[in-house]
């Protein structure tokens, strides 16, 4: 069916708005150590869940600055009650130490955009290195799920018989079961108490595990389609051996297939990161990743004292949004996954 003007405007619209939502998180993840204006674990021991300071060009006599801050005074430290000090207004240094901007008086008045958390954190700089964190495992999971259900599938949808009874049963079995649960069940066996870097493989070989299945079913059916067309049986008169037959002209048709897959993986595995991270079976506390980041958010205080901590909720929804839009909005074939000859 012909597509009319106005959809096929609203498509390019929402493509346009996914794009710029997932290089926002993608951009923030790379240049955190320059976006972020302090490390994660540095702490402010007298801005313990302070608000965030905004940025301002104006101060209360109506006269223009270069950006400036009015820095959290502590008004009363038992209900962690903060007053602005107006009379003090604190300039912002821009590429300063590496940084894109901090505060000049980085140490008693810092730069706070998202507010503090119960330890004195900067939430922000948290924010953007937990995206390296979460979004780093979540796409090398992903791919992971690629390169192993794309095997199976196409050994299975390949070979057929015995050999794709048997691969295609196996997937089953971990389909069947709530992927969340296969994870939290796979994680419970491996010790509680664990590294940084041993978590963050053992996640991602987890969601690797989990994803693969709904790959491979769709790589067996596209190469067991694919392999009965005329182009690959001429390739196979012609000589073409089994490898080259798959990598060169069966493989290649399920790209369309694949490329859906991997932006349906993604945000399921940011999820499932931050679930088991805010369950204490994830990241150990110290490591910045947007699991950690929502444990503090358990205390139903912090939806009305607190609500900047809830910002890796936004950044969570706002990046799966973007690749929802992507998806949604992305051409036919990809959405069809059939990619055809190549």
């Amino acid at each position: 069916m012909p597509v009319s003007a106005g959809t096929s405007r609203r498509l390019v619209i929402k493509s346009r708005l996914g794009v710029a939502l997932v290089l926002a998180g993608v951009i923030a993840a790379i240049a955190a150590p320059a976006l972020a204006p302090y490390g994660t674990d540095t702490r402010f021991a007298n801005l313990m869940n302070a608000p965030p300071t905004w940025p301002r060009l104006i101060d209360d006599a109506g006269r223009w600055h270069a950006p400036f801050v009015y820095p959290w005074t502590l008004a009363d430290r038992l209900a962690q009650r903060y007053e602005q000090d107006r009379s003090r207004p604190v300039p912002i240094r821009w590429f300063s130490r590496g940084h894109l901007l901090e505060s000049s008086d980085a140490i008693r008045s810092p730069l706070l955009l998202l507010g503090t958390d119960s330890y004195g954190r900067d939430v922000f700089s948290r924010l953007v290195f937990g995206a390296r964190v979460s979004l780093g495992l979540s796409v090398l999971a992903a791919f992971g799920s690629m390169l192993v259900g794309g095997l199976i599938g196409a050994l299975a949808g390949y070979a057929g018989g015995v050999t794709d009874d048997l691969l295609m049963r196996v997937t089953d079995l971990v389909m069947v079961l709530p992927a969340m649960y296969v994870a939290l069940a796979l994680r419970s066996v491996l010790p509680l108490v664990l590294g940084p870097f041993a978590v963050f493989v053992f996640l991602g070989l987890i969601f690797a595990i989990v994803g693969a299945p709904f790959v491979s079913r769709g790589v067996r059916g596209i190469v067991r389609t694919e392999r009965r067309l005329e182009y690959a049986v001429a390739a196979t008169s012609l000589g073409a051996g089994h490898l080259r037959l798959l990598a060169r002209h069966l493989l290649p048709a399920t790209r369309g297939f694949v490329a859906v897959e991997m932006t349906m993986l993604v945000p399921a595995f940011i999820m499932a990161e931050a679930t088991l991270s805010y369950v204490g079976l994830g990241f150990p506390e110290p490591v910045s990743s947007w699991g950690t980041m929502l444990q503090e958010a358990s205390n139903i205080r912090t939806l009305s004292d607190f609500p900047w901590l809830l910002s890796p909720v936004a950044a969570i929804f706002l990046f799966v949004l973007g690749l929802n839009l992507v998806l949604q909005s992305g051409p036919n074939r990809l959405r069809q996954g059939i990619g055809g000859p190549s």
